[in-house]
């Protein structure tokens, strides 16, 4: 069971692979309820992903590696798997990991089918896929210790949507480097945005830092900057959907707000996220594609309705934070600050 190599004592888990299968945790159903899901190929894989069933950016490349792994099993013909491939990197937009695990899964199966035949591509798939768990959980440990030395003595985080174990494996990310700084120093805080429209930081990042043991108080996204303002918060730490080549980044909407209250009270603001999610291929944030999702979510929640009928809804799910904001992006090779073009690309 693969659910976090070399750590089977770890209290949170979004995903399990036996070697055939892939296990979800329901992110939907949580704090609520927690329901196991069982996955069996591309088009229920894509369709988890799409209705965030999981989430985060390195876990959702990793379930789109396992939902393509499971489907070169059934059917290893070259144009199965390419078709497997597409229905996978088209389930969401914006976090580059998912395209990137669903390429480098799709080139060792291609690369097995090219050297010895259709029969050696699931093998092949398998061991790619498990290759980059296994690296996105290494990575993430890396992060959180890298995160947490620059961070030392800030005792008061601020944070948005989720970036622990549920969104990334292991650790995660910059729930990850919080949950370093807490066990260096039990005096650290966390408030945690509720994160709107879906409630990720009230549903998950909530039910993860109880889990965890880590004091922590839910805030509305919008009280953040004026608690920022009254010098409530240390630092703020966020994860990453795509760090593009110039420094800017794709985050949970609602990122960009903290950064500019961050930058106005000078405290620092942090970006924690794996090299799987850096696109140098992406000049700046503009060339970054947001996912717009449905109404539905922002006009109700819970089944009731919270808005009149008929009104229009914009609802993007990210915006990007621009570099000049950043005070630095904690990666897994290092700890990048400006000027960021220059020191990514040297990553």
């Amino acid at each position: 069971m693969l659910d976090a190599p070399g750590a089977p004592d770890r209290k949170i888990a979004a995903l399990r692979w036996d070697g055939e299968r892939l296990t979800l945790l329901d992110q939907t159903l949580l704090p609520s309820e927690e329901r196991w899901i069982t996955l069996t190929g591309a088009q229920d894989t894509a369709d988890a992903i799409a209705r965030l069933a999981v989430r985060g950016a390195p876990n959702i490349g990793i379930a789109a590696a396992y939902g393509l792994a499971m489907a070169v099993s059934v059917d290893p013909s070259p144009a199965a798997v390419r078709e497997a491939a597409a229905t996978l990197s088209g389930a969401r937009p914006t976090a580059v990991n998912l395209a990137y695990a669903v390429d480098r899964v799709l080139d060792a199966a291609m690369g097995a089918i090219g050297e010895l035949g259709e029969r050696a591509a699931p093998a092949a798939a398998r061991a790619e896929a498990e290759a980059l768990h296994s690296e996105e959980y290494l990575a993430a440990a890396e992060i959180a210790r890298l995160g947490a030395d620059l961070l030392r003595g800030r005792r008061r985080i601020l944070t948005h949507c989720n970036t622990g174990a549920l969104a990334a494996p292991g650790a995660g990310s910059a729930l990850g480097v919080i949950a370093e700084l807490a066990a260096r120093n039990p005096a650290v805080t966390v408030l945690a945005c509720e994160t709107r429209p879906l409630l990720q930081g009230a549903r998950l990042t909530a039910w993860e830092l109880q889990r965890l043991g880590i004091p922590c108080e839910l805030v509305v996204d919008g009280a953040a900057a004026g608690l920022i303002r009254t010098g409530a918060v240390d630092a703020v730490v966020v994860g990453c959907d795509r760090i593009a080549a110039n420094g800017d980044v794709a985050n949970k909407v609602g990122t960009y707000a903290h950064a500019l209250a961050a930058a106005a009270a000078g405290i620092p603001f942090v970006v924690a996220g794996p090299t799987s999610t850096l696109d140098l291929a992406t000049p700046d944030g503009d060339g970054i594609p947001v996912e717009e999702r449905h109404a539905d979510e922002v006009l109700g929640f819970g089944g009731a309705s919270i808005a009149p009928d008929g009104v229009a809804v914009r609802n993007p799910a990210f915006d990007v934070t621009p570099a000049e904001l950043i005070t630095a992006i904690v990666t897994e090779r290092g700890v990048v600050r400006a000027p960021f073009g220059e020191n990514l690309a040297a990553l």
